[in-house]
């Protein structure tokens, strides 16, 4: 390794230079050498966390302190801390008392002393900010009307009806007799508007258009990805329309009893008294002692209750622990789950100033009347939902992040589900931006939401994309560990993700008590209760490593899909863009881009569309819609004109009612102006445009699936001359970054491939670069080394990998490819080769403490649940097995590892007192170092953990007194399937 120091001395001018360009070069080598050296031994900073749960007042001391003992040990660098209540019978300590307060304080300091990261969920529960410091009129708000009429000329004096709130989006079951009799109680008038009463007609259904409820995407069918306007703009007769014209304002004729005074006009008029009421949204799933109310996401004052009764009191204590980089460090907003609101106090306001006209004339449409025409009224209330993400963002998240950095803390968003916002416009506001993804067979398809957070991550320049990971639904049940999880882990790496967040780790308030303590039933188990806790770092070191190298640089992508304006929005690419049977990115990796984003900080260098963060596309690919914004459609222009290619079809009006009609005319001249081609493609500026068609939706096509086709994009990126990024003989999932140096030269490309295949995979991996030597870095064992095996050809690398079953690694680029003999080049990878099977009898010893016999003689390795023995038939912990065996002599000189067959569910290995390290996942093998094995008398120790299941099972039977494990969640009885457990070989030592 070259040294990274140099003596100054007295140099002319020219040995200056030379000196200089000197530093340069060993800056670049010391530079590779640093990944080199943190991709062996990744930093703390690259290790997973975890969902740190707290169910409702079960609290301690000892726990807390025992908690983050284990995830030191264990490899896990923080965790996010939340307390809720999910069906767990409450615990002695109050949420936000003096004392939870001051084991709060005390993890912090715990977590600093270890030197853990904690973030601190921005309210009881996870769904948002709030709690019972909120008052009805500082909660989410909903406008709602209702309805009088009058006939003129006469003299109106009546008390008109009170609006009546909606029904809370999780129903009135949420609230308790307080909360309710809150919520049924406020109220206050916004304002009183007549008009000439139209003629009867079809109310339009406006729960959604006027944001009154968002349900969930992820797991309401039927739920749209984002609300597209109408091409039927003349959809209800003109009779049946309320002419804005024609709105008046009368909330100056209300008393404070709610008595309309008002001379009537001739003819027959609908009164409308509108007003504001609670939405009833609580915090959810809260401790008692924290359930209350969700804050007004519109109005900062609101933020401001919440911080200075739940936040300032915590993070006030957190301040003196001042140590950059651990106890608390961050704020974690999760998923948005509180459906949404529409009004505030201060809306209309808001709305003049920032869509430059009155809301009131259009007020009708929020309970379904057509304002002139379906167009307009369309465009109202799009502006209406566009306003509302504005002001979310501007006096909620944004103002909740600035609160957090008064005390030096960062802030994690999960914006998803049922988010009112667009998606990506959410996540713009994080410094961590965050997605979700299930356990596969044990929740809801939220994919999607991890090409969300990535595309923001990679749009905003945020070199860390996290990930609520592996959540789980009751069906789980302690059936996952890591080599389960292997596969996926490996697909969320491939789709952007670099910080795993495992959801979830379960304080333990009583040490002694195995499996203990749940989150109800949700959650993957990843608590140190588990049986193979000890074993689980070899994992986490894996994910640490793959973390580190994936915030290398910047990733590389080719297409830029334009998101829609509007919200809500759930950002889709086109199902093409994804492989079917893994969902994973295709050979032209591709990110979202939100509009506001596009319009602030996209510019063009040298021909690629580029974000200050440094990543870049070659195309811009617009989606398939006629409405635009002439801001935007501008933006698209300027950057054809400075050289951006761009694929789309001309729009033909704006969505807005801002500056309308002007706004449309303004769409059409500059789509004229960019469109004015005949040909596919043509020049504009110095950039290109290739003219795509809107299509037809057909009957039975998804009306949301607005991009064109994956091989329509590829072959337009053909046809410039950009060839794929990676391509493979058989389905290889893969992603890439690069770290940019002084000079192409300098630079160093980062593929990450993986087999998604339970089986061995030899394959060609074809890779978008020439000039350097490929090396292979294998994030198992921190191991590199040089493929000599690979051909250049026509801009690509070709290189051929065998991949293990379920096979990962990286291969690098990063130095100029040595002189090559013209005699064939060694193979990549080695085949193995089984030198011997140990066949010999098996010592087991199993722990009493857990109902295991002691010690067992194994003639051979079998399944624990086919022993007729109930203390092994039921057993969940560790075994160990012992074995003695000699090998010829001629094979203590090669290179050797010990192949376990087949594991349930992960194994330790010890020869002759040497450990050999963690089995965790297929193929179950781990290497022999040359000096370790013996001609004669060699001991091999096997320490096997199974799953907690089967003694879950086993205790079903018996009486309380006489269980071996406690859970406040268990859904076995003694019909249930035992679960395969051990060591179930064959054991086997093998030769490459």
């Amino acid at each position: 390794m070259p040294s990274c120091r140099v003596q100054v001395k007295s140099f002319s001018v020219l040995q200056w230079l030379a000196l200089a360009l000197s530093l340069f070069l060993q800056s670049i080598v010391c530079a590779q050498d640093a990944m080199q050296r943190e991709f062996e031994s990744p930093p703390d900073s690259a290790r997973p966390w975890v969902y740190w749960y707290f169910m409702d007042g079960h609290i301690s001391r000892s726990g807390i302190t025992a908690d983050l003992e284990s995830w030191k040990k264990a490899g896990i660098g923080g965790g996010i801390f939340l307390t809720v209540n999910v069906g767990i019978p409450r615990g002695p300590v109050d949420f936000m008392s003096e004392e939870w307060q001051k084991l709060f304080v005390h993890a912090l300091r715990e977590s600093d002393r270890l030197g853990l990261e904690l973030a601190l969920g921005a309210g009881p529960g996870w769904c948002g900010t709030g709690g019972p410091w909120i008052r009805a009129d500082q909660s989410m708000q909903h406008l709602v009307l209702s309805v009088a009429t009058a006939t003129g000329p006469e003299h109106f004096r009546q008390v008109l009806p009170k609006p009546i709130p909606r029904v809370p989006f999780f129903g009135l079951g949420t609230l308790t007799p307080t909360l309710r009799k809150e919520y049924e109680d406020f109220y206050s008038d916004v304002a009183v508007i007549a008009f000439p009463t139209p003629e009867a007609g079809t109310l339009a259904n406006v729960d959604e258009t006027a944001l009154y409820y968002r349900a969930p995407y992820s797991s309401q069918p039927g739920v749209k990805p984002f609300l597209p306007l109408s091409d039927n703009l003349n959809a209800v007769p003109a009779e049946q329309c309320i002419p804005s014209a024609h709105v008046i304002e009368l909330t100056d004729h209300l008393r404070t009893d709610g008595t309309l005074d008002w001379q009537v006009p001739a003819g027959n008029w609908t009164i409308l008294r509108c007003g504001r009421t609670s939405t009833g949204q609580v915090t959810r799933p809260a401790p008692e002692p924290g359930l209350g109310f969700e804050s007004d996401k519109l109005n900062r004052a609101s933020l401001d209750v919440h911080y200075k009764a739940f936040l300032k009191p915590l993070l006030s204590q957190a301040d003196s622990i001042d140590h950059p980089g651990r106890g608390l460090t961050m704020l974690h907003f999760d998923s948005w789950e509180m459906s949404s609101q529409n009004w505030s106090v201060e809306f209309r306001k808001q709305f003049m100033n920032r869509r430059g006209y009155d809301p009131l004339k259009y007020l009708p449409a929020m309970s379904g009347r057509t304002i002139d025409n379906s167009d307009v009224t369309q465009r109202f209330l799009w502006d209406l939902r566009q306003t509302l993400q504005e002001l979310t963002l501007d006096n909620h998240l944004l103002y909740l992040k600035q609160l957090g950095q008064k005390h030096h803390l960062t802030l994690s968003i999960e914006p998803y589900d049922l988010d009112p916002c667009a998606d990506l416009n959410m996540g713009s506001a994080a410094d961590l931006p965050m997605c979700e993804f299930w356990s596969p067979g044990y929740g809801f398809p939220t994919e999607y939401s991890v090409i969300e957070a990535t595309s923001i991550a990679h749009v905003q320049g945020k070199p860390i994309v996290g990930a609520e990971a592996f959540t789980a639904g009751a069906d789980e049940a302690w059936h996952q560990f890591p080599g389960s999880m292997k596969a996926q882990t490996d697909w969320a790496f491939a789709a952007g993700v670099n910080k795993i967040v495992f959801h979830r780790y379960q304080h333990q308030d009583e040490p002694t008590r195995e499996p203990g303590m749940t989150m109800g039933p949700y959650g993957v188990h990843w608590e140190r209760t588990e049986t193979w806790w000890d074993f689980v770092g070899a994992y986490h070191r894996y994910i640490a490593r793959c973390s580190e190298m994936l915030r290398k640089g910047t990733t590389v992508a080719d297409v830029l899909y334009l998101a829609p304006e509007g919200a809500p929005l759930v950002f889709r690419p086109p199902p093409s863009a994804l492989t079917k049977k893994t969902g994973d990115r295709r050979g032209y990796n591709f990110d979202g881009c939100d509009p506001h984003a596009l319009i602030a900080k996209a510019s063009v260098v040298d021909g690629r569309i580029a974000f200050p963060g440094g990543s870049s596309y070659r195309l811009l690919v617009l989606p398939e819609l006629d409405t635009i914004t002439p801001e935007l459609l501008g933006k698209i222009q300027q950057l054809l004109q400075d050289g951006a290619t761009v694929m789309g079809a001309p729009p033909m009006r704006s969505p807005s009612l801002v500056n309308y009609p002007a706004c449309d005319k303004k769409v059409r001249e500059l789509a004229d102006e960019i469109w004015s081609g005949s040909d596919a493609q043509h020049a504009v500026g110095k950039g290109l445009l290739i003219r795509d068609h809107l299509p037809t939706k057909a009957d039975g096509t998804d009306p949301f699936d607005i991009y064109p086709s994956y091989d329509k994009t590829a072959a337009v990126l053909a046809s410039l001359g950009v060839w794929p990024d990676f391509q493979s003989d058989d389905p290889i999932r893969y992603t890439h970054r690069r770290v940019s140096g002084a000079t192409e030269a300098d630079d160093v490309d980062i593929y990450f491939v993986a087999n998604p295949e339970e089986r061995e995979v030899a394959t060609e991996c074809h890779f978008r670069i020439t000039g350097r030597q490929p090396e292979w870095w294998d994030p198992q064992t921190g191991a590199s080394r040089d493929l000599p095996d690979f051909h250049e050809s026509g801009g690509m690398t070709t290189i051929p990998i065998t991949f293990d079953p379920l096979g990962s690694g990286f291969v690098i680029f990063r130095r100029p490819i040595a002189p090559r003999t013209a005699s064939a080049s060694p193979a990549n990878f080695d085949s193995v080769q089984t030198l011997m099977t140990l066949s010999n009898q098996w010592e087991v010893s199993f722990d009493p403490a857990r109902g295991g016999p002691g010690k067992v003689a194994f003639d051979h390795l079998v399944d624990w649940t086919t022993r007729p023995e109930p203390g092994i038939k039921f057993y969940s912990g560790k075994a160990t097995y012992k074995t003695k065996f000699d090998v010829p002599g001629d094979v203590t000189n090669r290179p050797r590892a010990i192949s376990l067959g087949q594991v349930c569910n992960i194994a330790s290995v010890k020869l002759n007192g040497h450990d050999l390290g963690v089995a965790w996942c297929t193929p179950w093998r781990v290497q022999v170092p040359a000096d370790v094995l013996r001609s004669h008398g060699n001991t091999l120790e096997i320490t096997v953990a199974n799953l907690w299941i089967n003694r879950l099972i086993g205790d079903s039977s018996r009486p309380e007194a006489q269980r071996i494990s406690w859970t406040t969640y268990n859904p076995y009885h003694v019909d249930s399937p035992l679960q395969p457990s051990g060591l179930l070989g064959p054991v086997t030592l093998t030769s490459r």
